[in-house]
């Protein structure tokens, strides 16, 4: 199964690329994880929110990979459970779905993007930093893996 996050935002603190890079690691062979980072649009000099945010679309729209199914992080989204989004992994993984999972920039999303998105999902009805996200994410996505794979990982 390939899963892509696509992340608004570079130059994270170590402990968020450590961090990812060791949940990252544990999916094995029946995963192809990539996270790819997408440059922020600066803000000021004559650059609103709603520009930056058509810049940032821009440059989500031409890394998402083609026919990708397409989950966009938003407050307003859906928030599984780990064993939903397990079923979830296990259905597009039935489906062959290459699976796109964006996290957008410090000011969001243009509606536009979030409208061509396949789920919304949110992670937590809690403000959190992009590097907590991306590391929340990568933890979750592991764990559904673990579930699937019945792996003592996850407890209930």
């Amino acid at each position: 199964m390939n899963i892509t996050v696509l992340a608004v935002g570079t130059k994270m603190p170590r402990w968020v690329d450590e961090a990812v890079n060791e949940y990252a690691k544990r999916f094995g062979r029946d995963v192809c994880y990539t996270l790819k980072e997408i440059k922020p649009e600066k803000r000021g000099a004559g650059v609103n929110a709603a520009q930056g945010m058509a810049a940032e679309e821009k440059r989500i729209l031409e890394a998402i990979p083609a026919g990708a199914f397409l989950v966009v992080l938003d407050e307003r989204g859906k928030a599984p459970t780990s064993v939903e989004l397990a079923g979830h992994l296990e259905n597009w993984q039935r489906n062959g779905e290459h699976v796109c999972f964006v996290i957008g920039g410090a000011d969001g999303m243009t509606d536009r993007l979030k409208q061509q998105a396949r789920l919304m999902m949110r992670l937590s009805s809690l403000t959190l930093p992009h590097g907590m996200v991306r590391v929340l994410l990568t933890e979750q996505l592991y764990r559904a893996v673990s579930i699937l794979h019945n792996h003592p990982y996850h407890r209930e």
